[in-house]
């Protein structure tokens, strides 16, 4: 199948939507009676059904015709007041048979504010029975059947809006009175159970509706509006501004940086290389060398010799490096390459 091996098609009475057999199961458990309200477009019916082991029992029911054929109704039999005058009625007859609470059961239909459905409980507990409900709900203007008569009142004249009402004025009903003939209606009710009639109720203020702004006629361009030049303020004379001060000049002092006094650079005077090398010899000759083991008390007397000794060597170094310099430097002739032909090549096995 298309949706699952394990699918499972709804039971019949939720199929056709008229069962919604996981809010009956909890009426069912509560064990209260409950005011089932159905409504089409041309008539409504009430009943108070109590579920029994045997099967559901009729405590209490009404129907929108009742109204024409008992009490005179001269109206429409699917609109809100009817609605509620066939709650009222059922609810007067639950009352009488001694039920005295009930749960409204919606079935499928979705909870609307001011519908049918919540118009139908509002009769119901109005007779005396009480229903948990939310009074956001009902709508008393509607109930009353302030809405048709505001309705005939804005087409005007009879002649407009009898095509619209035209049961209701074949029956002698005028739509502009609507609200009287209910009243009517409900006390005829009331009387046959035996109760007072009730007042006729003060309406609520109307909302005044925003006036609709005129349009300009096609092909007319709309004239645009004049704008009033703004009234003269009067003159504010200039506060007279605080001189400005001007901020003294601060002479910029730089700091003065000492310059560095370089010295003057101090040419040694070399002395004569040969008095050098007699001042060595002679020092060499006047000290003789000590042996090794008693060199630790002589090597401090002998530095200053050896000092000599050594600048006398670096001296006679120096005069060689110049000697060489002097040299003029020979450069070896690379051997010219031999003019001649190469030799031939020594082909295999041939002889010239």
């Amino acid at each position: 199948m298309v949706h699952g091996s394990r699918y499972r098609v709804q039971l019949r009475r939720r199929r056709e939507q008229k069962t919604d057999y996981q809010a009956r199961k909890g009426f069912i458990v509560s064990g209260k009676a409950r005011l089932v309200a159905r409504s089409s477009l041309k008539n409504t019916v009430a009943q108070i059904i109590i579920a029994k082991p045997h099967g559901d029992e009729v405590l209490a029911s009404a129907h929108s015709h009742e109204l024409i054929n008992k009490y005179g109704w001269k109206g429409a039999t699917g609109n809100i007041p009817a609605a509620y005058l066939t709650g009222l009625l059922c609810g007067l007859k639950a009352k009488k048979n001694g039920v005295s609470a009930a749960i409204l059961d919606l079935g499928l239909v979705s909870p609307t504010k001011g519908s049918k459905v919540f118009s139908t409980m509002s009769g119901v507990v109005d007779a005396g029975v009480e229903i948990p409900h939310s009074t956001e709900k009902i709508v008393k203007d509607r109930t009353r059947g302030f809405h048709i008569q505001d309705y005939a009142e804005t087409l005007g004249t009879a002649e407009e809006y009898k095509p619209k009402f035209s049961v209701s004025c074949a029956k002698g009903l005028n739509p502009a009175k609507f609200n009287d003939h209910f009243v009517e209606v409900r006390n005829s009710i009331l009387a046959a159970f035996g109760l007072p009639a009730c007042q006729p109720e003060v309406r609520s203020a109307k909302p005044k509706k925003a006036e609709p702004k005129p349009q300009p006629a096609k092909g007319v361009k709309p004239q645009a509006k004049k704008v009033e030049a703004p009234a003269a303020k009067a003159e504010v004379k200039a506060e007279a501004k605080p001189a400005e001060v001007k901020k003294p000049e601060v002479a910029e002092v730089k700091p003065k940086v000492a310059e560095a006094k370089v010295p003057a650079k101090v040419e040694a005077k070399p002395k004569p290389k040969a008095e050098e090398i007699e001042e060595a010899e002679e020092a060499v000759e006047a000290k003789p060398k000590a042996k090794a083991s008693k060199a630790k008390p002589a090597a401090k007397k002998a530095a200053p010799a050896k000092a000599k000794s050594a600048k006398a060597e670096k001296a006679e170094e120096t005069e060689e490096a110049e000697e060489v310099e002097a040299k003029p430097k020979t450069t070896r002739k690379k051997p010219e390459a031999k003019s001649g032909a190469k030799p031939a090549k020594k082909s295999a096995g041939r002889k010239e």
